[in-house]
Protein backbone atom coordinates (compact mmCIF):
# COMPACT_ATOMS: atom_id res chain seq x y z
CA UNK A 1 0.00 0.00 0.00
CA UNK A 2 1.19 3.53 -0.80
CA UNK A 3 0.58 6.70 1.16
CA UNK A 4 -1.41 8.20 -1.72
CA UNK A 5 -3.85 5.26 -1.56
CA UNK A 6 -4.90 5.93 2.02
CA UNK A 7 -8.44 7.06 2.83
CA UNK A 8 -8.39 9.31 5.90
CA UNK A 9 -11.14 10.11 8.38
CA UNK A 10 -10.47 12.45 11.31
CA UNK A 11 -12.63 12.17 14.42
CA UNK A 12 -11.35 15.36 16.03
CA UNK A 13 -11.14 18.74 14.29
CA UNK A 14 -12.41 22.16 15.29
CA UNK A 15 -14.58 24.74 13.57
CA UNK A 16 -14.24 28.46 14.18
CA UNK A 17 -17.85 29.62 14.16
CA UNK A 18 -18.37 32.52 11.71
CA UNK A 19 -20.13 35.73 12.85
CA UNK A 20 -23.02 35.00 10.47
CA UNK A 21 -23.77 31.54 11.84
CA UNK A 22 -27.16 32.42 13.36
CA UNK A 23 -28.42 34.61 10.49
CA UNK A 24 -30.30 31.86 8.65
CA UNK A 25 -31.49 30.01 11.73
CA UNK A 26 -33.04 32.62 14.02
CA UNK A 27 -35.58 35.37 13.42
CA UNK A 28 -34.40 38.99 13.68
CA UNK A 29 -36.07 39.21 17.08
CA UNK A 30 -34.36 36.08 18.38
CA UNK A 31 -30.96 36.93 16.86
CA UNK A 32 -30.93 39.92 19.19
CA UNK A 33 -31.13 37.47 22.11
CA UNK A 34 -28.38 35.18 20.78
CA UNK A 35 -24.59 35.36 21.14
CA UNK A 36 -23.01 38.12 19.03
CA UNK A 37 -19.53 38.32 17.48
CA UNK A 38 -17.97 41.67 18.43
CA UNK A 39 -14.71 43.47 17.66
CA UNK A 40 -13.21 46.05 20.02
CA UNK A 41 -11.28 49.17 18.99
CA UNK A 42 -8.04 47.16 18.75
CA UNK A 43 -9.59 44.56 16.47
CA UNK A 44 -9.78 41.83 19.10
CA UNK A 45 -12.82 39.62 18.71
CA UNK A 46 -15.16 38.15 21.29
CA UNK A 47 -18.45 36.32 21.40
CA UNK A 48 -20.79 38.20 23.71
CA UNK A 49 -24.19 37.12 24.95
CA UNK A 50 -25.71 40.26 26.49
CA UNK A 51 -29.00 38.52 27.16
CA UNK A 52 -27.12 36.13 29.48
CA UNK A 53 -24.49 38.65 30.66
CA UNK A 54 -21.77 36.36 29.29
CA UNK A 55 -18.79 36.78 27.01
CA UNK A 56 -15.92 34.60 25.86
CA UNK A 57 -12.63 35.49 24.25
CA UNK A 58 -12.25 31.95 22.91
CA UNK A 59 -12.36 33.29 19.37
CA UNK A 60 -9.64 31.31 17.66
CA UNK A 61 -8.07 29.49 20.59
CA UNK A 62 -4.93 28.07 19.00
CA UNK A 63 -6.30 28.14 15.41
CA UNK A 64 -2.79 28.56 14.05
CA UNK A 65 -2.52 26.44 10.89
CA UNK A 66 -0.74 28.44 8.22
CA UNK A 67 1.27 30.53 10.71
CA UNK A 68 5.02 30.24 11.30
CA UNK A 69 5.58 27.92 14.26
CA UNK A 70 7.36 30.73 16.08
CA UNK A 71 3.99 32.49 16.26
CA UNK A 72 2.02 29.60 17.72
CA UNK A 73 0.18 30.32 20.96
CA UNK A 74 -3.35 30.71 22.23
CA UNK A 75 -4.12 33.28 19.58
CA UNK A 76 -5.55 34.32 17.18
CA UNK A 77 -8.04 36.79 18.58
CA UNK A 78 -9.86 37.64 15.34
CA UNK A 79 -10.98 35.60 12.35
CA UNK A 80 -8.91 37.91 10.11
CA UNK A 81 -5.83 36.36 11.74
CA UNK A 82 -6.75 32.81 10.69
CA UNK A 83 -6.84 30.78 7.53
CA UNK A 84 -10.22 31.29 5.94
CA UNK A 85 -10.69 27.52 5.94
CA UNK A 86 -11.08 27.61 9.71
CA UNK A 87 -14.41 29.45 9.48
CA UNK A 88 -15.53 29.23 5.84
CA UNK A 89 -17.16 25.90 4.93
CA UNK A 90 -16.14 25.86 1.26
CA UNK A 91 -12.51 26.74 1.97
CA UNK A 92 -12.41 24.22 4.78
CA UNK A 93 -13.24 21.50 2.25
CA UNK A 94 -10.34 22.81 0.12
CA UNK A 95 -8.05 22.53 3.15
CA UNK A 96 -9.30 19.00 3.84
CA UNK A 97 -8.52 18.08 0.25
CA UNK A 98 -5.00 19.44 0.61
CA UNK A 99 -4.47 17.38 3.76
CA UNK A 100 -5.93 14.31 2.07
CA UNK A 101 -8.68 14.04 4.71
CA UNK A 102 -12.01 12.74 3.41
CA UNK A 103 -14.23 13.05 6.50
CA UNK A 104 -13.95 15.19 9.63
CA UNK A 105 -15.77 15.68 12.93
CA UNK A 106 -15.82 19.35 13.93
CA UNK A 107 -15.88 20.30 17.63
CA UNK A 108 -17.19 23.75 18.63
CA UNK A 109 -14.82 26.56 19.63
CA UNK A 110 -16.53 29.58 21.22
CA UNK A 111 -19.24 27.26 22.60
CA UNK A 112 -16.49 25.10 24.22
CA UNK A 113 -15.67 21.57 23.10
CA UNK A 114 -18.73 20.16 24.90
CA UNK A 115 -21.01 23.11 24.09
CA UNK A 116 -21.00 24.11 27.77
CA UNK A 117 -20.85 27.86 27.08
CA UNK A 118 -24.34 27.52 25.64
CA UNK A 119 -25.82 25.32 28.37
CA UNK A 120 -23.88 26.22 31.53
CA UNK A 121 -25.08 28.98 33.86
CA UNK A 122 -27.86 30.18 31.58
CA UNK A 123 -30.76 32.07 33.09
CA UNK A 124 -33.21 32.08 30.17
CA UNK A 125 -33.33 28.40 29.30
CA UNK A 126 -36.10 28.80 26.75
CA UNK A 127 -33.95 31.20 24.76
CA UNK A 128 -30.78 29.12 25.29
CA UNK A 129 -32.59 26.06 23.98
CA UNK A 130 -33.54 28.05 20.89
CA UNK A 131 -29.91 29.15 20.45
CA UNK A 132 -28.67 25.56 20.75
CA UNK A 133 -31.17 24.43 18.13
CA UNK A 134 -29.93 27.22 15.85
CA UNK A 135 -26.32 26.22 16.49
CA UNK A 136 -27.09 22.63 15.54
CA UNK A 137 -29.07 23.62 12.46
CA UNK A 138 -26.19 25.81 11.30
CA UNK A 139 -23.72 22.98 11.80
CA UNK A 140 -25.83 20.18 10.34
CA UNK A 141 -27.56 22.01 7.48
CA UNK A 142 -25.21 24.83 6.56
CA UNK A 143 -21.72 23.56 7.38
CA UNK A 144 -22.11 19.82 6.76
CA UNK A 145 -25.17 19.59 4.51
CA UNK A 146 -23.68 20.76 1.17
CA UNK A 147 -20.82 18.26 1.45
CA UNK A 148 -22.20 14.71 1.83
CA UNK A 149 -19.67 12.19 3.07
CA UNK A 150 -17.21 14.86 4.20
CA UNK A 151 -18.37 15.33 7.80
CA UNK A 152 -19.67 13.51 10.86
CA UNK A 153 -22.51 15.92 11.79
CA UNK A 154 -22.50 16.35 15.57
CA UNK A 155 -24.83 18.25 17.89
CA UNK A 156 -24.68 20.27 21.11
CA UNK A 157 -27.15 19.18 23.81
CA UNK A 158 -28.89 21.40 26.41
CA UNK A 159 -27.65 19.33 29.32
CA UNK A 160 -29.27 21.37 32.10
CA UNK A 161 -32.19 18.91 32.10
CA UNK A 162 -32.81 15.45 30.77
CA UNK A 163 -36.10 16.62 29.24
CA UNK A 164 -34.38 19.31 27.16
CA UNK A 165 -31.57 16.92 26.30
CA UNK A 166 -33.94 14.25 25.04
CA UNK A 167 -35.99 16.71 23.00
CA UNK A 168 -32.92 17.95 21.15
CA UNK A 169 -31.43 14.47 20.69
CA UNK A 170 -34.65 13.28 19.10
CA UNK A 171 -34.82 16.35 16.89
CA UNK A 172 -31.28 16.06 15.52
CA UNK A 173 -31.61 12.32 14.97
CA UNK A 174 -34.61 13.05 12.74
CA UNK A 175 -32.28 15.36 10.80
CA UNK A 176 -29.88 12.45 10.28
CA UNK A 177 -27.37 13.44 12.98
CA UNK A 178 -26.33 10.55 15.23
CA UNK A 179 -23.36 12.08 17.01
CA UNK A 180 -23.33 14.47 19.99
CA UNK A 181 -20.84 16.39 22.11
CA UNK A 182 -20.66 15.36 25.76
CA UNK A 183 -18.33 16.24 28.66
CA UNK A 184 -15.67 13.66 29.46
CA UNK A 185 -16.77 14.03 33.07
CA UNK A 186 -20.14 15.80 33.52
CA UNK A 187 -19.65 16.15 37.28
CA UNK A 188 -16.53 18.31 36.88
CA UNK A 189 -17.01 21.38 39.05
CA UNK A 190 -20.39 20.11 40.17
CA UNK A 191 -22.06 21.62 37.11
CA UNK A 192 -23.95 18.44 36.15
CA UNK A 193 -24.90 15.12 37.75
CA UNK A 194 -22.30 12.37 37.73
CA UNK A 195 -22.21 10.17 34.65
CA UNK A 196 -23.32 7.38 37.00
CA UNK A 197 -26.46 9.23 38.10
CA UNK A 198 -29.71 7.49 37.02
CA UNK A 199 -30.95 10.79 35.62
CA UNK A 200 -29.07 10.03 32.38
CA UNK A 201 -30.79 6.67 31.83
CA UNK A 202 -33.25 7.87 29.12
CA UNK A 203 -30.31 9.34 27.19
CA UNK A 204 -28.31 6.10 27.30
CA UNK A 205 -31.35 4.08 26.24
CA UNK A 206 -32.18 6.38 23.31
CA UNK A 207 -28.55 6.48 22.19
CA UNK A 208 -28.45 2.69 22.25
CA UNK A 209 -31.62 2.37 20.18
CA UNK A 210 -30.69 5.07 17.65
CA UNK A 211 -26.93 4.40 17.54
CA UNK A 212 -25.95 7.87 18.77
CA UNK A 213 -22.22 8.35 19.48
CA UNK A 214 -20.93 10.47 22.40
CA UNK A 215 -17.80 12.52 21.67
CA UNK A 216 -15.79 13.35 24.80
CA UNK A 217 -12.90 15.77 24.27
CA UNK A 218 -9.92 16.31 26.55
CA UNK A 219 -10.35 19.39 28.71
CA UNK A 220 -14.03 18.74 29.39
CA UNK A 221 -13.40 16.49 32.37
CA UNK A 222 -10.64 15.96 34.91
CA UNK A 223 -8.25 18.90 35.42
CA UNK A 224 -5.89 17.36 37.95
CA UNK A 225 -2.91 17.67 35.59
CA UNK A 226 -3.12 21.47 35.35
CA UNK A 227 0.27 23.17 35.59
CA UNK A 228 1.23 26.16 37.70
CA UNK A 229 1.78 29.56 36.12
CA UNK A 230 5.55 29.03 36.30
CA UNK A 231 5.47 25.65 34.55
CA UNK A 232 6.72 25.64 30.97
CA UNK A 233 3.62 25.39 28.81
CA UNK A 234 5.33 22.52 26.96
CA UNK A 235 4.83 20.42 30.13
CA UNK A 236 1.07 20.84 29.76
CA UNK A 237 1.20 20.21 26.01
CA UNK A 238 3.25 17.04 26.59
CA UNK A 239 0.76 15.54 29.07
CA UNK A 240 -2.34 16.87 27.30
CA UNK A 241 -3.23 13.75 25.23
CA UNK A 242 -3.26 11.60 28.37
CA UNK A 243 -5.44 13.99 30.36
CA UNK A 244 -8.53 12.03 29.46
CA UNK A 245 -7.27 8.76 30.99
CA UNK A 246 -8.84 9.42 34.40
CA UNK A 247 -12.18 10.26 32.83
CA UNK A 248 -11.90 7.19 30.60
CA UNK A 249 -11.56 4.97 33.67
CA UNK A 250 -14.69 6.54 35.16
CA UNK A 251 -16.65 6.13 31.92
CA UNK A 252 -15.50 2.51 31.70
CA UNK A 253 -17.36 1.85 34.97
CA UNK A 254 -20.62 3.22 33.58
CA UNK A 255 -23.18 0.49 34.29
CA UNK A 256 -25.21 1.54 31.27
CA UNK A 257 -22.49 -0.03 29.10
CA UNK A 258 -23.65 -3.43 30.36
CA UNK A 259 -27.28 -2.74 29.47
CA UNK A 260 -26.80 -1.09 26.11
CA UNK A 261 -24.51 -2.83 23.62
CA UNK A 262 -24.79 0.01 21.10
CA UNK A 263 -23.69 2.74 23.53
CA UNK A 264 -20.53 4.25 21.98
CA UNK A 265 -18.03 6.79 23.34
CA UNK A 266 -15.16 8.51 21.52
CA UNK A 267 -12.18 9.71 23.58
CA UNK A 268 -11.14 12.66 21.45
CA UNK A 269 -7.57 13.96 21.31
CA UNK A 270 -6.47 11.40 23.86
CA UNK A 271 -3.78 9.44 22.05
CA UNK A 272 -3.51 5.67 22.27
CA UNK A 273 -0.11 4.78 23.75
CA UNK A 274 -1.45 4.86 27.34
CA UNK A 275 -4.43 2.60 26.62
CA UNK A 276 -2.76 -0.84 27.04
CA UNK A 277 -1.54 -0.07 30.54
CA UNK A 278 -4.84 1.45 31.64
CA UNK A 279 -6.65 -1.68 30.46
CA UNK A 280 -4.07 -3.91 32.13
CA UNK A 281 -4.54 -1.96 35.34
CA UNK A 282 -8.34 -2.12 35.02
CA UNK A 283 -8.23 -5.90 34.64
CA UNK A 284 -5.83 -6.26 37.58
CA UNK A 285 -8.05 -4.05 39.75
CA UNK A 286 -11.11 -6.09 38.82
CA UNK A 287 -9.44 -9.42 39.60
CA UNK A 288 -7.48 -8.34 42.68
CA UNK A 289 -9.88 -5.89 44.33
CA UNK A 290 -13.14 -7.25 42.99
CA UNK A 291 -14.23 -9.03 46.19
CA UNK A 292 -14.40 -5.77 48.14
CA UNK A 293 -15.07 -3.06 45.52
CA UNK A 294 -17.96 -5.10 44.07
CA UNK A 295 -17.59 -3.97 40.46
CA UNK A 296 -19.49 -5.80 37.77
CA UNK A 297 -18.60 -5.95 34.08
CA UNK A 298 -21.28 -8.38 33.02
CA UNK A 299 -19.09 -11.47 33.09
CA UNK A 300 -16.38 -9.78 31.00
CA UNK A 301 -13.07 -8.14 31.81
CA UNK A 302 -12.96 -4.33 31.87
CA UNK A 303 -10.62 -4.42 28.86
CA UNK A 304 -13.24 -6.36 26.89
CA UNK A 305 -15.95 -3.84 27.78
CA UNK A 306 -13.66 -0.97 26.78
CA UNK A 307 -12.94 -2.47 23.37
CA UNK A 308 -16.65 -3.01 22.82
CA UNK A 309 -17.76 0.56 23.57
CA UNK A 310 -14.87 3.01 23.13
CA UNK A 311 -13.00 4.50 20.18
CA UNK A 312 -9.56 6.01 20.76
CA UNK A 313 -7.65 8.26 18.39
CA UNK A 314 -4.22 9.78 17.82
CA UNK A 315 -2.45 12.54 15.93
CA UNK A 316 1.07 11.18 16.20
CA UNK A 317 1.61 8.06 18.27
CA UNK A 318 4.15 5.69 16.75
CA UNK A 319 4.40 3.68 19.97
CA UNK A 320 0.65 3.16 20.07
CA UNK A 321 0.48 2.17 16.41
CA UNK A 322 3.40 -0.24 16.77
CA UNK A 323 1.55 -1.87 19.66
CA UNK A 324 -1.87 -1.78 17.99
CA UNK A 325 -2.67 -5.32 19.10
CA UNK A 326 -2.42 -4.33 22.77
CA UNK A 327 -4.59 -1.27 22.18
CA UNK A 328 -7.08 -3.16 20.00
CA UNK A 329 -6.92 -2.80 16.24
CA UNK A 330 -10.67 -2.25 15.99
CA UNK A 331 -10.80 0.75 18.34
CA UNK A 332 -8.07 3.00 16.91
CA UNK A 333 -8.88 5.99 14.71
CA UNK A 334 -7.04 9.02 13.41
CA UNK A 335 -7.52 12.65 14.41
CA UNK A 336 -6.15 15.66 12.57
CA UNK A 337 -6.90 18.42 15.14
CA UNK A 338 -7.20 21.07 12.43
CA UNK A 339 -6.66 24.03 12.93
CA UNK A 340 -4.80 23.70 16.25
CA UNK A 341 -1.04 23.65 16.75
CA UNK A 342 -0.84 19.84 17.00
CA UNK A 343 -2.22 19.58 13.45
CA UNK A 344 0.55 18.73 11.01
CA UNK A 345 -0.89 20.92 8.24
CA UNK A 346 -0.34 20.67 5.35
CA UNK A 347 1.51 17.36 5.54
CA UNK A 348 -1.17 15.41 7.39
CA UNK A 349 -1.05 12.39 5.08
CA UNK A 350 2.75 12.20 5.26
CA UNK A 351 2.78 12.29 9.06
CA UNK A 352 -0.01 9.73 9.38
CA UNK A 353 1.84 7.46 6.95
CA UNK A 354 4.95 7.58 9.16
CA UNK A 355 2.82 6.17 11.98
CA UNK A 356 1.18 3.32 10.06
CA UNK A 357 3.40 2.44 7.07
CA UNK A 358 4.87 -0.69 8.68
CA UNK A 359 1.52 -2.14 9.72
CA UNK A 360 -0.48 -4.76 7.76
CA UNK A 361 -2.65 -3.18 5.07
CA UNK A 362 -5.88 -4.34 6.72
CA UNK A 363 -4.81 -2.58 9.94
CA UNK A 364 -3.85 0.59 8.05
CA UNK A 365 -7.32 0.70 6.51
CA UNK A 366 -8.96 0.16 9.89
CA UNK A 367 -6.96 2.91 11.58
CA UNK A 368 -7.17 5.48 8.79
CA UNK A 369 -10.93 5.25 8.17
CA UNK A 370 -12.76 1.93 8.55
CA UNK A 371 -12.95 1.91 12.36
CA UNK A 372 -14.31 5.46 12.45
CA UNK A 373 -16.93 4.79 9.77
CA UNK A 374 -18.06 1.59 11.46
CA UNK A 375 -18.24 3.30 14.87
CA UNK A 376 -20.36 6.17 13.54
CA UNK A 377 -22.44 3.94 11.28
CA UNK A 378 -21.61 5.71 8.01
CA UNK A 379 -19.96 4.69 4.74
CA UNK A 380 -18.70 7.69 2.74
CA UNK A 381 -16.56 5.38 0.60
CA UNK A 382 -19.63 3.57 -0.71
CA UNK A 383 -21.43 6.89 -1.02
CA UNK A 384 -18.71 8.69 -2.98
CA UNK A 385 -16.86 5.81 -4.63
CA UNK A 386 -13.47 4.57 -3.41
CA UNK A 387 -11.57 6.17 -6.30
CA UNK A 388 -12.83 9.60 -5.20
CA UNK A 389 -11.76 9.22 -1.59
CA UNK A 390 -8.01 8.68 -1.62
CA UNK A 391 -5.30 11.10 -0.61
CA UNK A 392 -4.16 11.29 -4.25
CA UNK A 393 -7.62 12.18 -5.57
CA UNK A 394 -8.35 14.77 -2.88
CA UNK A 395 -4.98 16.45 -3.36
CA UNK A 396 -5.58 16.61 -7.09
CA UNK A 397 -8.75 18.57 -6.31
CA UNK A 398 -6.78 20.89 -4.04
CA UNK A 399 -4.18 21.45 -6.75
CA UNK A 400 -6.91 22.45 -9.18
CA UNK A 401 -8.11 25.27 -6.90
CA UNK A 402 -5.17 25.79 -6.05
CA UNK A 403 -4.89 25.77 -2.26
CA UNK A 404 -2.30 28.15 -0.82
CA UNK A 405 -0.16 26.24 1.69
CA UNK A 406 2.36 28.98 2.37
CA UNK A 407 2.82 30.31 5.89
CA UNK A 408 1.68 33.82 6.77
CA UNK A 409 3.08 35.94 9.58
CA UNK A 410 0.93 38.18 11.75
CA UNK A 411 3.49 40.77 12.87
CA UNK A 412 5.41 38.30 15.00
CA UNK A 413 2.72 38.04 17.67
CA UNK A 414 3.24 35.00 19.84
CA UNK A 415 3.09 33.72 23.39
CA UNK A 416 6.56 35.08 24.22
CA UNK A 417 5.65 38.72 23.71
CA UNK A 418 6.06 39.28 27.48
CA UNK A 419 9.07 37.07 28.00
CA UNK A 420 12.72 36.46 27.22
CA UNK A 421 13.38 34.54 24.00
CA UNK A 422 16.03 32.55 25.86
CA UNK A 423 13.52 31.25 28.43
CA UNK A 424 10.80 28.63 28.01
CA UNK A 425 7.28 29.96 27.45
CA UNK A 426 5.30 29.42 30.65
CA UNK A 427 1.60 28.95 31.28
CA UNK A 428 1.58 32.49 32.71
CA UNK A 429 3.09 33.87 29.48
CA UNK A 430 0.30 32.32 27.43
CA UNK A 431 -2.37 33.67 29.78
CA UNK A 432 -0.79 37.14 29.76
CA UNK A 433 -0.64 37.17 25.97
CA UNK A 434 -4.35 36.50 25.76
CA UNK A 435 -4.99 39.31 28.23
CA UNK A 436 -2.92 41.66 26.08
CA UNK A 437 -4.86 40.74 22.97
CA UNK A 438 -8.20 41.68 24.47
CA UNK A 439 -9.59 44.90 25.85
CA UNK A 440 -12.32 44.96 28.49
CA UNK A 441 -15.82 44.91 27.03
CA UNK A 442 -18.63 46.08 29.25
CA UNK A 443 -21.74 43.98 29.02
CA UNK A 444 -25.08 45.73 28.99
CA UNK A 445 -28.48 44.30 29.83
CA UNK A 446 -30.50 42.90 26.97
Amino acid sequence: MKMEEMIIASVDDHVIEPPTMFDQHLSKEHRALAPQYTNDADGNGAWRWPHEQKQTFNVGVNAVVGRPREEYGMEPMNIDQMRKGTWDAKEHIDDMNQMGVLTALMFPTFANFDGSWLWGDVKDRENAERVIRAYNDWHIDEWCGPYPGRYFPTAVLPLWSIEATMAEMKRVVKKGCRSVFFPANPAKGGRLPSVHDPVWEPMWAFANDEHVVFNCHIGTGNTANANSDLSPVSAWITAMPMAIATDAADLLHLRALLRYPNLKIVLSEGGIGWVPYMLERADFTFKHHGPWVRTNFGGNLPSEVFREHFLTCFIDDKFGCKNYQDVGEDIIAYECDYPHSDCTWPGVAEDLWENVKDLPERVINKITHQNAYKFFGVDPVAQLGAANCTVATLRAKAAAVPVDISTKSYDGKDARVHGDDAQPVTSADVAATRELRRAPMTLTSA
